[in-house]
């Protein structure tokens, strides 16, 4: 009973390279398999990594998009999750008709579950990119509930309670984490302690993919993290500079068995709705229980 929802997750940090969609591809691919070979039931991959990040032009970002279903990668990464029989969460730069999302596709061994589009949009991701307009989906897969954010969603508390409130299990960040104004030496990076802290106060798992490397100009902080229900790191940080792949055996049921923190507490079930709405304005239905 206790190992029935046990999974191996890999997050596959890696370097992207703006506009090498078939290259980007390729690797994806590769680190996928890899991470298969070695026993993942869950791989997640970073934000954008199909395209690169850095996008200089509407042109070049519609040039750069792909469509669910149809793009060429999104049906490779499909394929190849039907082929090894796993779970992956990739980010990459979607077209619906005539707009632009920075999204993360959720795809199975039975093919695409569905997307997520980024809520919270970044600086000038606001000039090519529309604001999500799916809230906070829950994907169900054999082994739990699974919620996505990406890269800037996670500095909104709202966000992460909202998965915890509907039932996620575990939490896949597919990021593209640039390094934070102040940062002290010595002290985890600002979306580590993040990741960290939102996985201790919902008591659900986080798996953070971020990417690496230096692009037009714009360098990444790498430091991809696997984050357990009480919020302490079970794999990396992993390198700031360099690809890397990080895995651990994480028991989902576990975050639901021990949101009882002692005889009095349990971090769901204490939060004050007579002074706030149980789903914060959201018109989903509650499943935490």
């Amino acid at each position: 009973m206790a190992g029935e929802s046990t999974i191996h997750v890999t997050c596959a940090q890696f370097e992207p390279r703006i506009g090498e969609i078939e290259g980007n591809r390729e690797t994806s691919i590769a680190l996928v398999s890899e991470a298969a070979d070695n026993g993942a039931d869950l791989v997640v991959l970073p934000e954008l990594c199909q395209s690169g990040y850095v996008i200089e032009s509407r042109s070049e970002a519609y040039a750069l998009a792909e469509t669910v279903p149809g793009g060429p990668t999104i049906e490779a990464w499909a394929a190849l999750a039907q082929e090894r029989k796993i779970h992956i969460v990739a980010g990459f730069l979607e077209r619906d008709d005539d707009r632009l999302y920075n999204s993360a596709v959720v795809v199975g061994p039975g093919g695409i579950l569905g997307t997520y589009r980024k809520n919270h949009l970044w600086d000038e991701e606001a000039l090519f990119f529309e604001r999500g307009n799916r809230n906070f989906p829950i994907f169900h897969t054999p082994f739990g509930r699974l919620g996505v954010l990406i890269c800037y969603d996670g500095w909104f508390p709202e966000a992460w309670r909202l998965l915890a409130i509907a039932g996620a299990d575990i939490v896949c960040v597919p990021t593209n984490w640039v390094p934070m104004p102040g940062q002290p030496d010595g002290l985890p990076a600002m979306a580590n302690l993040l990741c960290m802290s939102a996985a201790h106060v919902n008591s659900f798992v986080v798996a953070a993919c971020d990417r690496v490397g230096l692009e037009r100009g714009q360098p990444f902080i790498g430091q991809s993290l696997i984050v357990d229900h009480t919020g302490w790191p079970v794999a990396g940080p992993a390198s700031v500079d360099e690809p890397a792949m990080i895995s651990a055996e994480i028991n989902l049921g576990e975050a639901r068995r021990k949101r009882n923190w002692n005889d009095f507490n349990q971090i769901v079930r204490d939060r004050r709705t007579d002074l706030y709405g149980e789903m914060l304005g959201h018109a989903a239905t509650p499943d935490w229980h």
